[in-house]
């Protein structure tokens, strides 16, 4: 609740103007019943006959006042819109803000699918609960608490009988919010579950063909689905009883004031007008409690999606940073000592790695699915943090550097090719806007684009689909690599970035990254032949370095090495 008060205090003269002429609109509609058991005792029953110059003159003084109450709530409601929408602008951009700040731990914690639910449905959530409520969380009451305040005017017993009722009904609904809160925030996390499911099938609708998994996941979603709606048709019965039961509760109201009025105007207390006005009276409590009852279910839903959204700003950064220097000279560039590294405190994803890289070196990483190729290189530029060992850089120790020191010296091209809506020269520029096409052209060619970029219509102003889907697959790798390749780090890290290259593309590939000078390059691999001319190839199964050194010692000393190496070394000797 306080970032959203920050934020209306950004719009302070819509979040005040709003209201305000909502009370304007209130104080018009008041004067209403008023003036009609005005035009009933003085106008219609006159003693010296009806007066109808005097209720002429009341009725257009009734459609002055709804004239006047109409500009209001259109002026409340242009005031309140701005506001509201300024508000989801701000909050969209800082929670944007926030997830990129987030460190890789934290995006794995809270999911995709919850992220893309907060940024879309809870904040839409929260502007419509604040739209309402600058309109009708001030207007409601005051209609009701004006409305007992007028009815004393009528009658001390009336006004007597406004006031008991007036507040049992706000008590009731209260009671109903404050059970449906906690059951909005468990609707809105069930729906973060079909979210992923059908993020999950649209990225996967490929495999999911190639497997005909089509009626699983279908018959999966269906489930969830069902669950939802069960869950939604709970909550909706529940925050759905505030409205009959306010319906259900005013008339009985009216009844009682009806009667109770009958038997004043019999004793000659009051006129039958005033009868009237009591009952237009009600009838604005009706309507008003009908639509505080609407704003606190919007209310409940509001403030449940500002708690799951709060829980995204809450969030800090795991990652160790200590000032204290450990460091000692060195000549290598990184020093891992028995490292270990795990995910949320599970089973060792890296266990006890050691290694030494120099500066200038080209480094090869290989072994199997799920051995840790990946993880290893993320912690080059301190994506995670290690739950054991050293992990030093330039001789000082990694947590030492703030994540954006080291991150700058990195260019990471990692497994999956990602590029975005916009021209090549757009994707290939991030890192450098002032990047000159002749040096664009350079880095493709290293990354062998060249060609194909120049046999684009309008070359590097070709327009890019989102996540690149006019491209193949090597062609999206090879635009990523040369993206890499105009930061112009001193580190380059290639997460098997070159898979879907054909052998002699990758191996034309490898020559020109040779060629690179004062670059420490790491190579990650499945494919034996892609490392080659590897300087040093770790080889890891099972989170565990079982082999280190150079092709040849390695295919002498590496079991491992050699069952990779002897199951593509023949296929691929035909193509080298």
């Amino acid at each position: 609740m306080k970032r959203i008060f920050k934020y209306l205090s950004l719009t302070k003269k819509e979040a005040i103007l709003a209201p305000l002429f909502k009370m304007l609109e209130v104080i018009f509609e008041l004067i209403v019943p008023l003036i009609v058991s005005s035009i009933i005792d003085d106008g219609l029953k006159n003693p010296n006959g009806t007066d109808f110059t005097y209720v002429i003159l009341m009725c257009l003084l009734l459609l002055v006042l709804g004239i006047l109450g109409l500009i209001s709530a259109v002026v409340a409601q242009y005031f309140a819109a701005v506001s509201s929408s300024k508000l989801q602008t701000r909050m969209r951009m800082d929670l944007l803000k926030k997830i990129n700040s987030l460190e890789y731990q934290e995006l794995d914690e809270v999911g995709t699918a919850s992220l893309i639910n907060k940024m879309g449905n809870d904040v839409n959530q929260v502007t419509n609960g604040v739209n309402m409520t600058l309109r009708l969380l001030l207007r409601s009451p005051i209609v009701v608490i004006g409305a007992v305040f007028v009815a004393f005017f009528f009658s001390f017993n009336i006004g007597i009988t406004f006031l008991i009722v007036v507040p049992i009904l706000f008590i009731l609904i209260f009671l109903i919010m404050v059970f449906t809160i906690p059951l909005f925030k468990k609707t809105q996390e069930k729906n973060d579950i079909l979210v992923r499911l059908t993020r999950e099938n649209l990225l996967g609708v490929r495999v999911l063909r190639a497997f005909n998994k089509q009626e699983k996941e279908i018959s999966n979603y269906h489930k969830n689905n069902d669950n939802l709606t069960k869950y939604q048709l709970f909550v909706g019965k529940i925050s759905n009883l505030i409205n009959p039961l306010t319906l259900a509760f005013i008339n009985i109201f009216i009844i009682i004031l009806i009667y109770l009025g009958a038997f004043d105007v019999n004793v000659g207390e009051l006129e039958s007008g005033d009868v009237l006005g009591i009952y237009n009276l009600a009838g604005q409590i009706l309507i008003e409690m009908v639509k505080f009852a609407t704003l606190l279910v919007t209310l409940s839903k509001s403030l449940a999606s500002d708690k799951r959204i709060e829980s995204i700003f809450a969030l800090k950064s795991h990652l160790q940073y200590s000032s204290e220097i450990d460091s000692h000279e060195s000549p290598y560039l990184f020093e891992f000592n028995d490292v270990c590294m795990s995910y949320n405190g599970k089973e060792n994803a890296l266990e006890d790695i050691s290694f030494k890289v120099k500066e200038g070196e080209m480094v090869g990483i290989i072994g199997g699915t799920g051995s840790g190729k990946t993880t290893l290189v993320n912690l080059l530029g301190h994506y995670y943090d290690i739950s054991k060992g050293k992990i030093y850089y330039k001789g000082k120790n990694l947590i030492n550097y703030k994540p954006s020191e080291i991150r700058k010296d990195i260019s990471y091209v990692p497994q999956k090719a990602s590029l975005f809506k916009g021209t090549i020269r757009d994707n290939l520029k991030m890192s450098n806007l002032s990047i000159d096409d002749e040096t664009i052209l350079k880095a493709l060619r290293i990354a062998q684009g060249e060609d194909f970029v120049k046999a684009k219509e309008g070359s590097l102003d070709y327009k890019v689909e989102q996540e690149g889907r006019n491209f193949s697959g090597g062609q999206k790798q090879r635009l990523t690599i040369a993206r890499a390749l105009l930061k112009d780090s001193p580190i380059l890290v290639l997460d098997d970035s070159s898979s879907a290259l054909d052998y002699k593309t990758e191996s034309n590939l490898r020559k020109a990254l040779q060629e690179l000078k004062n670059k420490t390059i790491f190579i990650v691999s499945q494919r034996a032949s892609s490392l080659l001319t590897c300087s040093t190839i770790l080889v890891l199964d099972k989170g565990k370095i079982v082999g280190y050194g150079n092709h040849e010692q390695l295919l002498k000393s590496c079991p491992v090495y050699q069952e990779i190496y002897s199951s593509q070394f023949h296929e691929e000797a035909k193509h080298e």
